[in-house]
């Protein structure tokens, strides 16, 4: 509880229509209003009073009042005032419209506008100058601004001290999962949010569990539902015996021993010995290995792996080796675009149509090595899938690159993938229990040193996948930036540790200092994100779902009964697709498709075959692709050419008022395959009750699986006003460097790159 100060009628004249009843009747109820709503162990650690928020960088009238609060787990601002300009909001369960999570903060910067001084806030750094301006920069590109002309100097100085020691811990413990689920713990509550803390259901409340990969039996399902023959589950490293960095079930080859398994792990980085991802129907598998780095025992042990991997084929065919190191770009590469595309979608003016905004963009690199990935997945998918043979991804470590790559593999090659609870088990099996170091690379503890954003460009790559062919994928962009902003929500054990084994290692010591009793669990259970109903309402879930997905079977009524109608190849139309790219713009005569050199074959001791004759059967089969009817069960393979690798807007422009098109952009399609889906649905379930008359809406019909309905079979109304292309989020509210030349904030902001310079603005107090 708090207490508001009368404003001086100068400050109240400036936010507020004129008073109509009395001071005192008009603040309380905004007192009582102000409180913030906190999640279990959440707490506050600071606040001040009369926060401006700037929306508007060109003019103050569309300004916020409120209060802005530091607690262990957000920023939070709160107000009564409605935010003007935005006509739909896409609300978070678990943070406020105008929240944002501690670990999603990339850097503080605070500035003192009558002393022209600024500084950027570190963990334990003292500000000797009190605040006029706070300005957030966030992972997920927004920028927030915060002006404390009408607070208490002190109090503005102790709340931007707050943020930078909160957002920026020391310790894994620190992070706010570890409190919450503490919390939980010590209540006895066996349920979080009202939803239980497992693998959670699919996007929308089905009854279809993600499976976790933390159980023997879930691998095992894996392998029976892929028909991997030859491959077995093993137990050799539970408890983490063997390696820390792999799962304590995974599966390898039938023919290695488990003694063979452990004499071999000494040799490899990490102890990350071949671990197999996903078997093709025609036998060939797709197997992940870190480096060996005994050089004596080198050409040995990666025989015998190779050995046992032919085995393991039905037919004893060749094993493909891909040196991922050699072939495609680092991780410093890679977060150097990154860093590159931030400054071009942040901090530059925006002008897409500028011949220079455009080249700047090819500049940064980022679709470069989009692209890349991309082309060395489909060369693998040609090398599984025409050439059945078995694919060994090898890296230094086996836990960067090779995650990217397994994943897409999988999602080009399997159908099964490109549903959402499918997707979300790929993540778990090829990301989570594989041991990707989501706490280093997406920097929660602020060590940018080993930050890379490797996750993104996975999910950036997908949506590529998912622009070229909709009629694959169950879920939307929408849902891939969703899961793209939920990494920085320390809330969830999904996407916070390096590894299984550090969870359970952390969380077990964290329990023991807080007094919890485990009983029979390995660790704490944290939230997965996995569980949808912690963050969004049923109805925001439906915006998840593709409206253009085709299913596998459409229902049909012969003769009173419902039959299954299963589509065949030539009922898919190759527009779906569209036309083959022209020889000297596509994939077919692209020189950099067909498999690099540093990628071997390896057929017991014999040569690997010419390349010539190599690339002369991938150019074959993908001719051979592009000639058939898309099929939305089938393969998919990326198109390649400069024109069909696009900028992922909805991700990296959503917060730039200048790139959003009013009305249009893709969500008009997707709104308007949302209505033809949910009058298909309603037509679909009145032909399962024969002589039940059409409704004429599906809102009779039960809950769809879409978020847009059809208010009649022949309504279709049009595109309302508040969509626009960065629909579901809302760019109002967002600093745009451009709106504000000349005030003195932008003298400022103009020496700026990128975030700004800690060496250069750290001094200057």
């Amino acid at each position: 509880m708090f207490s508001l100060k009368p404003p001086r009628p100068t400050f109240r004249s400036y936010l507020l229509p004129p008073p109509q009843t009395d001071d005192k009747i008009n603040s309380e109820p905004k007192i009582k209003k102000l409180e913030a709503a906190l999640l279990p162990g959440e707490i506050v650690v600071n606040e001040v009073n009369f926060v401006r928020k700037c929306i508007a960088a060109d003019t103050s009238q569309y300004d916020l009042w409120g209060k802005l609060i530091c607690s262990n787990f957000r920023i939070s601002f709160l107000t009564d005032d409605p935010m003007p300009l935005q006509k739909f909001h896409y609300r978070n369960l678990l943070l406020g419209e105008h929240d944002v999570p501690l670990t999603c903060i990339e850097q503080i910067v605070t500035i003192n506008d009558h002393k022209r001084k600024q500084k950027v806030l570190g963990p334990n750094q003292k500000l000797k100058f009190n605040p006029t301006e706070l300005i957030i920069y966030c992972k997920d590109f927004r920028i927030v601004r915060f002006r404390f002309d009408e607070s208490g100097p002190e109090s503005a100085k102790k709340v931007c001290l707050a943020i930078a020691h909160y957002s920026q811990p020391t310790d894994l413990q620190l992070l706010f999962a570890f409190e919450y689920v503490g919390k939980k713990y010590h209540n006895s509550a066996s349920n979080m949010n009202g939803a239980p803390a497992g693998g959670g259901s699919a996007a929308g409340g089905g009854s279809q569990k993600t499976p976790l990969f933390e159980t023997y039996s879930d691998w095992d399902r894996e392998v029976k539902r892929t028909g991997a023959s030859g491959w077995r589950v093993c137990s050799i490293n539970e408890g983490y015996m063997i390696s820390t960095c792999l799962p304590e079930y995974f599966v390898v080859p039938s023919s290695l021993a488990d003694q063979d398994l452990k004499t071999f792990s000494h040799s490899f980085v990490g102890r990350r010995m071949p671990v197999w991802s996903w078997s093709h129907s025609n036998g060939s598998a797709l197997v992940r290995v870190a480096v060996i780095k005994d050089v004596l025992q080198q050409r040995k042990i990666d025989q015998r792996i190779c050995n046992a991997v032919t085995k393991s084929h039905p037919q004893r065919s060749d094993v493909y080796k891909s040196d991922l190191d050699k072939t495609l770009p680092n991780i410093q590469e890679i977060q150097a675009a990154f860093v590159k595309l931030k400054q071009l979608c942040v901090n530059e003016p925006f002008e897409e149509t500028e011949e220079k905004w455009l080249s700047s963009l090819e500049g940064t690199r980022w679709l470069e090595y989009v692209r890349a990935f991309l082309k060395h997945s489909a060369e693998l998918v040609y090398m599984l899938e025409s050439k059945r043979v078995s694919v060994v991804l090898q890296e230094e470590e086996g836990r960067d690159l090779s995650c990217i790559v397994a994943s897409l593999v999988q999602v080009m090659l399997d159908p099964h993938f490109r549903t959402i609870t499918g997707f979300q088990s790929l993540i778990q099996k090829e990301w989570v229990m594989a041991g990707y170091q989501f706490l280093d690379r997406c920097n929660h503890l602020k060590r940018s040193e080993k930050e890379c954003p490797l996750f993104l460009l996975f999910l950036d790559a997908t949506w590529q996948l998912l622009e070229q062919h909709p009629a694959a994928f169950e879920f939307s962009e929408t849902y891939l930036a969703v899961l793209g902003d939920s990494t920085h929500i320390s809330l969830f054990g999904t996407f916070l540790f390096n590894s299984p084994h550090q969870r359970v290692k952390q969380s077990t010591e964290f329990a023991i200092s807080k007094n919890i009793q485990l009983g029979d669990e390995k660790g704490l259970r944290f939230p997965s994100v996995w569980d949808w109903r912690l963050q969004f309402a049923a109805k925001d879930l439906t915006l998840f779902h593709n409206p253009a997905f085709v299913g596998k079977c459409v229902p049909c009524v012969q003769n009173g009964s419902v039959k299954p109608f299963k589509r065949t190849k030539k009922s898919y139309s190759s527009t779906l697709r569209g036309l083959p790219a022209a020889p000297e713009n596509g994939v077919l005569h692209d020189p950099d498709l067909l498999p690099r050199r540093s990628s071997l074959t390896l057929r017991g001791k014999l040569d690997p075959p010419p390349a010539a004759a190599q690339d002369r059967g991938a150019e074959r089969y993908f001719r051979e692709w592009l000639a058939r009817p898309a099929d939305p069960h089938g393969v998919l393979l990326p198109r390649l050419a400069a024109a069909h690798i696009k900028l992922w807007k909805l991700r990296y422009l959503r917060w730039v008022p200048e790139a959003q098109i009013a009305r249009g952009g893709a969500v008009t399609a997707f709104h308007r395959l949302c209505l033809l889906a949910d009058e298909v649905d309603a037509l679909s379930r009145t032909l399962r009750q024969p002589g039940a008359p059409v409704a004429a809406g599906g809102a009779e019909l039960g809950p769809s699986r879409v978020y847009f309905r059809a208010r009649g079979p022949h309504d279709t109304p049009a595109t309302p006003d508040f969509l626009s292309s960065s629909f579901p989020f809302s760019p109002v509210g967002n600093l745009c460097r451009r709106s504000i030349l000349g005030t003195p904030l932008s003298k400022f902001l103009s020496g700026a790159k990128i975030w700004l310079s800690t060496e250069t603005l750290a001094n200057e107090d």
